[in-house]
């Protein structure tokens, strides 16, 4: 009989987890935040013009991930995708007939005109219709753009977490262990390019990118990667510096280990305590980067959702103040949760706190 091996956590970072754990409002903002994420990846069972559920003529349908249906798989006389708030209405004209829709809570997409019979203004919020926040001034509803705008920016996040991470654990580790010329070297190349004006490469791309192609989401994450991978680097240099000096990594060299696994398999794992501490702030970061650019122009083109095109819109519309309330709110909301939860994982990590607690 033979059994499988467990990861198990070492009593050091089970401790680390409990302090965390005790910070009541650090924990709460993470729970908080997990939620709205899991939530965000399904949002079109939440936020979409398609019903999760058709029923017609005793069969069932899935429209919001299955395929798309026209008005006549309903027993309407068009070709084109069926309007399922017209089609619920319509069920509901004959309740002897069984048929029947379930649509989201908030049935109307991100990119959709509300009311395309009528002139762009911007709506109160009207539950009597599921505009909870109310449109735009191009009739498009607030919550959905809210909605899939935290999405956006939360996938744009996650890879410029990644990215550099990447560049700056890889370079930085490096620079730390080598030390000498290429240390020199590296440091004297970053200085050059910190000095670069960011905003300036991005309106300078902007306007060199055809009006068809525009700034998606990648060039755009390319560009503010590229001048955001310096301050980690910086840390981890200092970091293996001092792990460098340790016996544990003198042993290894002995033993005969290489340079990539002395660097990222015994220094890496050492210094994890760092990088974690910095993974809330580093997300903070990057959704403000990102809705300030698209307030500015110079983000995600139209029509995406996006926070900061709908605080834009807001200012621009002062007289419907439901859009700048609602966009201003949610990006301040999200922001205080992931700066609650960097202060409670950075208390929680300390070395100099953490013992102090059982």
């Amino acid at each position: 009989m033979s059994l499988k091996p467990r990861l198990s956590l070492d009593p050091l970072t089970r401790k680390k987890l409990r302090r965390f754990r005790s910070i009541r409002r650090g924990y709460v903002s993470f729970l908080i935040l997990t939620a709205a994420i899991l939530l965000s990846c399904v949002a079109e069972l939440l936020v979409n013009n398609r019903a999760l559920i058709v029923k017609y003529d005793g069969e069932l349908f899935f429209p919001t991930y299955g395929s798309i249906h026209t008005g006549r798989d309903f027993g309407l006389e068009y070709d084109y995708e069926v309007n399922y708030r017209e089609l619920n209405a319509a069920f509901e004209a004959d309740p002897d007939s069984g048929n029947w829709v379930m649509l989201p809570l908030v049935p109307y997409d991100p990119l959709e005109n509300c009311y395309p019979n009528e002139s762009f203004r911007p709506r109160p919020p009207n539950f009597a219709e599921s505009h909870y926040l109310g449109t735009d001034q191009i009739n498009r509803d607030i919550m959905a753009r809210l909605v899939y705008g935290f999405r956006n920016a939360l996938i744009f996040s996650a890879a410029f977490l990644l990215f550099t991470y990447l560049i700056g654990i890889t370079l930085g580790c490096l620079m730390g262990y080598f030390g000498g010329w290429f240390d020199l070297g590296v440091q004297r190349l970053i200085e050059i390019w910190s000095n670069i004006p960011f905003l300036f490469v991005v309106i300078i791309v902007a306007s060199v990118i055809p009006a068809g192609i525009g700034m998606n989401l990648g060039v755009l994450l390319f560009i503010v990667v590229l001048f955001s991978w310096t301050s980690m680097t910086y840390y981890m240099r200092s970091a293996t510096y001092k792990e460098k000096a340790r016996d544990y990594v003198h042993a290894a060299e002995v033993l005969g280990a290489s340079t990539t696994r002395i660097v990222f398999r015994h220094i890496l794992p050492n210094v994890l305590s760092t990088l974690v501490t910095f993974i809330p702030f580093t997300v903070a970061s990057s959704i403000s980067a990102l809705t300030a650019l698209d307030f500015l122009g110079f983000g995600l083109p139209p029509p995406t959702p996006s926070w900061g095109e709908l605080l834009r819109q807001g200012t621009s519309n002062l007289q419907a103040p439901w859009i700048v309330a609602s966009a201003f709110s949610a990006l301040v909301i999200v922001l205080v949760l992931v700066t609650f939860v960097g202060e409670a994982i950075r208390e929680a990590f300390d070395p100099k706190k953490f013992t102090l607690y059982r």
